[in-house]
């Protein structure tokens, strides 16, 4: 049957159809007891007009509700509606892992992380006695971040009767598998779920929790390969491999993946279940630790196991350091000796030390134009961030001298020196590669890309709005390069790249249209230009001739003609773009003329959000689902917090432990505020360069307005005042942004009609404002020269300003009715001060250190300074890594 919008299944509200398959359509549905999004999967009645199979699915489908875990995709409910049966889970937004593997192999560490979780989760339903059955790539979902895996239909095809031996009337039945989108009938195909069903389900032997471990084990096979283990012309030939046919190992066809990797998944195929790795747990724990280096995989003891089946298993799965030291030998190798041809491609990860964290910023990398180095920002353990160069020859690192705070670097076109932006001393640096003092060429407070063209001339953004300028690479006068249009309302020109001859660059153009940010062709000798493409972000130039950028999400390819200076032909989709960093329009990738393209592989950490007392004790954890929660702000009585998931605005309700999605594009950092009764939220969509205030109901229902009377290039909410009649918002106004040193000003922008005020325009970089509980003071912090000061002034009028603290962290907030102010360290201790009013003035106290925050704490927000709810990352494979791609043009026919 088709669900039409509008339908009702008992209180689930249908929305709009997902797919539809062998057990039924599913859709998007909204579940209006809870406002929550859900997907309703309708049942066919020839699977529930049996009684027996009906009972038996409701048995199981209780079980399987029961598996309440953060890579498990959570069974809801389950109902009926007149004769219609449905099942109700989880909405995953992503796609499916079998949608991923059509783009291609993913890198080892995603197969290592990706596979420990769908291991987490087999382990935590095999305790409960639940078996998988049907475990396959299109029953495995992605999160649009890419970083968790949820596990589909637990159980399902049992509880269905979709079983039964080779040939049996249940086994063609399990061709319509409860999530195959499209059954496969055409004569002569293979169908999918065959390809991961061990041989003794295909014997007609009961499935147990090794037959998972088996299909596990087809899964992480053709993660890292791209290749399914076993392959057949026919259901017969397919059958015949299974049985009797050993694969290629996967280092065969991923020379690259860890040895680990390789004998793991062996032990998952054994033919006969006993000599097959006996447990989920232990598979988890052999990929984690693969991950974390590998030199303790065969550490880990095969519980259950009898003394001859365990050393036989060690023999197998063990292997000491040497294992990582080849494999690490083998990425050098492949850096410094292959010369792969156009067609060639080989995808290897630039090996970055545990102790080194990367940015998650694009642009902070660049390979050098002979390929040889790769540049990248950084802090190692808990030092400053500087700039690190990679030979990839030897796979030796260093640190660059004088590069602290440095970003966007940017190379010579003869690979011998490079320039850098430098955040603490706000100017365009020169350096060479093989080391010594940097040479400071000019200014520029918040620089936003450099090009080194080949005529010796550098073209650069100095500054987050504004026209390009350009200077000679031996230093001089800046000159401007680009004009602003002022009829198109441009604000900035970003991220110029040249092109081969020396003359011409491109750039993006701020603000971001319909289709995507305008990208020109500037030119030295004039300020003419042409318009080239729209894009996601900035395109480079790589060579053999095509430009690199991201659109629809994706990194894309697509030729260009030097001569006509336009693009030319079809596009090409290269690899999943890895998640927007707070980096307007940055380009995504670098890339030499050997045909070796980089760029960053991001992943998110894992955070969560805590309850913290005045003496730093926990209060307990917020039981949200594992994301990459950042919190944005406390409504004023606590019961309430926005978040952020990734790039999705969320709201938790703290009292019942219920997260809700209120936007699917939120900008980065998170600025929210709520109304002082906590019925409505207001942030913004300054977005890639848009502008805009949405004031939405909490909870999301409702009409949504939008408030768009501050003519601003960039914008973000502060806070609301306690009168509930106006915001206080932080803004970079376009009447500053033709040039100059870019400041953030706090205005006040009345909710009842009538034109901004600017409350603080003075020029300084002030941001991140709080209002008092009794309306008549704002906190607020002024940036200077990589430090944060810490000042309150009345309000709305400013004039009793009084500085607090001097370089802070920020997070400054009232605490105590107003009595005190907080904020944290340098050392990240909160502090407390206590403050005493007499009339217009105000006395700060003596400061007193509360406690230490936990190590990773993002963000923090009280609503009466005793609890603090604080969002912090937590053990978990993240961060940045570098891919490089060699022959990257060998990924599409041209």
């Amino acid at each position: 049957m088709t669900l039409t919008p509008g339908t009702r299944l008992g209180p689930y509200e249908i929305v709009a159809p997902l797919g539809a398959g062998g057990m039924g359509e599913v859709y998007r549905a909204k579940d209006t007891r809870l406002g929550r999004e859900v997907a309703v999967k309708v049942l066919p009645q020839h699977l529930t007009a049996n009684p027996e199979i009906r009972a038996r699915f409701e048995r199981e489908a209780k079980t399987i509700s029961s598996l309440n875990h953060p890579h498990i995709c959570t069974l809801h409910d389950i109902g009926r509606e007149g004769d219609t049966d449905y099942l109700v889970m989880e909405l995953v937004d992503g796609e499916t892992l079998a949608q991923r593997l059509v783009k291609g192999t993913l890198p080892v560490a995603d197969v290592l992380r990706i596979g420990a979780q769908i291991a987490d989760a087999l382990d935590r339903a095999h305790r409960a006695g639940v078996i998988h059955r049907d475990l396959k790539p299109g029953n495995v979902m992605l999160t649009k971040s890419g970083f968790n895996a949820k596990l589909m239909d637990f159980g399902l095809a049992r509880a269905t009767g979709l079983t039964g031996p080779p040939g049996s009337a249940s086994m063609a039945t399990m061709t319509h598998s409860p999530t195959m989108a499209a059954p496969l009938t055409a004569e002569g195909t293979i169908l999918g779920t065959f390809q991961y069903m061990s041989p003794e389900q295909l014997e007609g032997v009961d499935a147990d929790a090794r037959s998972d471990l088996w299909a596990l084990g087809c899964v992480l096979y053709e993660m890292a390969t791209g290749k399914r283990v076993f392959e057949g012309r026919s259901q017969a030939t397919l059958i015949s491999a299974i049985m009797t046919t050993q694969p290629p190992p996967v280092s065969q066809n991923a020379p690259l993946s860890p040895p680990e990797l390789d004998r793991l998944v062996s032990a998952c195929l054994a033919k006969d279940p006993a000599d097959r790795v006996q447990s989920a747990h232990d598979v988890k724990l052999q990929l984690q630790w693969a991950g974390e280096g590998g030199s303790r995989l065969g550490a880990a003891a095969i519980s259950g196991s009898t003394p001859a089946r365990s050393r036989r298993r060690s023999l197998l799965l063990a292997l000491p350091l040497l294992l990582g030291v080849l494999g690490l030998a083998a990425i050098i190798f492949s850096v410094r000796e292959l010369r792969p041809k156009p067609s060639a491609v080989l995808s290897v990860q630039v090996p970055v030390p545990p102790n080194l964290r990367l940015t998650a910023f694009w642009s902070d990398n660049a390979i050098s134009p002979d390929g040889r180095s790769v540049i990248a920002a950084g802090a190692r353990d808990t030092g400053e961030r500087h700039l690190w160069l990679w030979d990839l020859r030897t796979a030796a690192l260093r640190d660059l001298p004088e590069t602290e705070q440095g970003f966007f670097p940017s190379w010579s076109p003869d690979s011998r020196a490079f320039v850098h932006f430098r955040q603490n001393v706000d100017g365009l640096f020169r350096a060479d590669a093989a080391g010594g003092p940097s040479t400071r060429l000019c200014d520029a407070v918040w620089g936003r890309g450099a090009s080194w063209g080949s005529r010796d001339i550098i073209v650069f953004a100095p500054n987050a709005t504004g026209p390009l300028l350009s200077i000679a690479a031996g230093g001089g006068t800046p000159t401007q390069v680009t004009e602003l249009d002022e009829a198109l309302r441009e604000t900035a020109h970003r991220f110029p790249h040249f092109l081969p001859d020396g003359e011409h660059f491109l750039y993006a153009a701020l603000p971001v249209g319909t289709d995507g940010f305008p990208i020109y062709v500037g030119s030295l000798s004039s300020r003419d230009r042409k318009l080239v493409m729209h894009s996601d972000c900035a395109p480079i130039y790589a060579e053999p001739g095509y430009l690199v950028f991201v659109q629809d999400g994706k990194v894309t390819a697509r030729r260009f003609d030097l001569k006509r200076l336009e693009p030319v032909g079809e596009k090409f989709t290269i690899a999943a773009a890895p998640p927007q960093s707070d980096f307007t329009a940055e380009p995504v990738a670098t890339a030499s003329r050997d045909q070796r393209l980089l760029f960053p592989a991001i992943s998110l950490p894992l955070a969560r959000l805590e309850w913290l007392d005045r003496a730093g004790a926990s209060l307990g954890i917020v039981a949200v689902p594992d994301g990459h929660w950042s919190l944005g702000s406390l409504s004023h009585d606590g019961r309430l917090a926005s978040v952020a998931n990734g790039r999705q605005l969320w709201q938790v309700d703290l009292e019942r432990n219920v997260a809700s999605r209120l936007s699917n594009d939120m900008v980065w950092p998170l600025a929210t505020a709520w109304s002082p009764d906590g019925r409505r939220l207001a942030f913004d969509v300054a977005s890639q360069g848009r502008s805009g205030i949405i004031l939405m109901n909490a909870g999301g229902s409702g009409a949504v307005d939008t408030v768009r009377t501050l003519d601003a290039v960039f914008q973000e909410v502060a806070d609301w005042a306690p009168d509930g009649k106006s915001l206080l918002v932080a803004a970079i106004s376009r009447a500053g942004s033709s040039g100059g040193e870019t400041s953030w000003d706090l205005w006040t922008v009345p909710l009842g009609g009538g034109a901004p005020t600017p409350y603080l325009a003075t020029r300084s970089f002030e941001r991140y404002a709080r209002i008092s509980p009794d309306g008549r003071w704002v906190l607020f912090e002024v940036f200077d020269h990589g430090l944060s000061n810490i000042f309150i002034d009345s309000y709305p009028i400013p004039g009793h300003r009084v500085p607090l603290a001097t370089g802070t962290e920020g997070r400054s907030l009232w605490g105590r009715g107003g009595r005190e102010i907080l904020y944290v360290d340098e050392q990240n201790v909160l502090i407390s001060v206590p403050l005493e009013f007499a009339g217009d003035d105000v006395r700060p106290g003596r400061p007193n250190r509360l406690f230490r925050l936990p190590d990773g704490t993002t963000e923090m927000d009280t609503h009466d300074g005793e609890r603090f709810l604080v969002s912090s990352s937590i053990a978990a494979p993240s961060g940045t890594s570098l891919q490089l791609i060699l022959g990257w043009t060998g990924l599409f026919s041209r």
